[in-house]
């Protein structure tokens, strides 16, 4: 049996923080059906999968996640670092799609 603890649909709201449309997220979504979204640093697979199945109403098929280091820049003599992100490939089972660029009603 499977003794992992369901999250709760309030935490699953919260999971999901932004699409990312970018030219690699763009290129992605054409080539491989897949959707790019900025999420949680802690979240984990399962959270994305089911954040993703019960906002937009579709199958998930599988969920890579890439953390991307933030950036070193200068403004002035100061010397800063850009957030920390974590990003999640996620790939829908055939004939899903979630269209970003349709207004909302």
């Amino acid at each position: 049996m499977n003794n992992v603890a369901k999250p709760s649909e309030e935490r699953l709201m919260k999971v999901l923080l932004a699409p990312v449309i970018s030219e690699k997220a763009t290129f992605v979504a054409e080539k491989n059906e897949q959707v790019v979204f900025l999420v949680m640093p802690d979240a984990t697979k399962p959270e994305i999968k089911a954040a993703v199945e019960l906002l937009f109403k579709v199958q998930v098929e599988s969920v890579q996640v890439a953390n991307r280091e933030g950036k070193q820049k200068r403004s002035g003599k100061f010397n800063g670092r850009r957030n920390h992100t974590r990003r999640a490939f996620v790939s829908l089972k055939p004939g899903q799609e979630i269209n970003f660029t349709e207004e909302a009603k």
